[in-house]
């Protein structure tokens, strides 16, 4: 007979190989922020509890954070260097509607790319949205300027005052990404007067709603677009970066810049650096380690 440590072995070894199963199955092109359930649904079930189990492991050197906005609670994960820089860069990576500041933790993952800066995975609240969500039952962000009563404005505001005042971060190098809703929050935090605490932005397919042109200063910016992309069409992000090249009176011609990635530069004004994939709505590969690297090229030259 087996005994009770043989057993506990064998279900280890089982999870383990579910466990590679799950790493090695192909990446999910679904443009949702949740991963889609399988149609098997006892072993994929597991494979969510092993996915979701090593998330939490790997989100373990995240503090949750809260603040009070308007009498609600907010809260987002925040990654701090274990040896801080004096005055370390600060930088916001929001999620797409329907996602969780966990899950940007592990997609947008800016930390692991940029272990000495400062790293916020703030959580949307319940949005409602047009044919995706009408009746507001998945989180997410507002979508321009006034919207909701700019409640994801303000908190922006209290997660920097917090930030400034018990981290002295360098106000030179405050910077912000998000996918999809999230890349939308990331345009209307540039366009408002929150563009002024920032050094440079990068939205993942997400565009800049035309109510906001008129708040708009030049930024260096990087913009990640899908050719395919079916929930943002990649028609109306080519417009964005456009309006984007324009703002910063770039160049008409760009430059290769690296593997998908063309540079737009300007005399007299701060780069747009479009990163065009082959690919859909999803955060593609190659995509985090570029954001960083252009963040790190551009700091604001004095801060306001």
């Amino acid at each position: 007979m087996i005994s009770r440590i043989g057993l506990f072995i064998i279900l280890l070894l089982s999870l383990n190989i579910a466990l590679i199963a799950a790493d090695t199955a192909p990446a999910d092109k679904s443009g949702t922020d949740t991963p889609p359930v399988a149609n098997r649904p006892g072993r994929d079930r597991l494979l969510q509890i092993l996915r979701e189990r090593r998330a939490g492991e790997q989100a373990s050197n995240l503090k949750r954070m809260t603040w009070k906005v308007d009498g609600v609670d907010r809260e987002a994960l925040v990654y701090f260097p274990a040896k801080p820089e004096k005055n370390p860069p600060l930088v916001f990576a929001f999620h797409g509607h329907g996602g969780r500041a966990e899950y940007s933790a592990r997609k947008l993952a800016i930390h692991e790319f940029w272990p000495e800066a400062i790293c916020v995975y703030p959580q949307g609240l319940p949005t409602a949205v047009p044919q995706i969500d009408p009746t507001g039952k998945m989180p997410g962000w507002q979508k321009f300027i006034g919207d909701q009563n700019d409640r994801d404005l303000e908190f922006f505001d209290a997660m920097l005052k917090s930030m400034k005042a018990d981290h002295q971060i360098d106000e030179k190098r405050v910077y912000s990404c998000g996918h999809s809703n999230g890349g939308f929050f990331t345009y209307v935090l540039w366009a408002s007067s929150r563009g002024d605490q920032l050094a440079a932005v990068a939205p993942i397919a997400a565009l800049l709603d035309l109510k906001d042109i008129k708040g708009q200063k030049p930024k260096p910016v990087l913009h990640v677009a899908g050719e395919k992309d079916p929930l943002v069409k990649f028609e109306g992000q080519q417009r964005t970066i456009q309006q984007d090249r324009k703002l910063n009176a770039c160049d008409p011609d760009g430059k290769p810049a690296g593997k998908f990635c063309t540079e737009y530069t300007s005399k007299n004004g701060p780069p747009v650096v479009a990163f065009i994939h082959p690919g859909g709505h999803e955060i593609p590969e190659g995509a985090v380690e570029k954001i960083v690297e252009f963040f790190k090229a551009n700091a604001k030259l004095q801060a306001k």
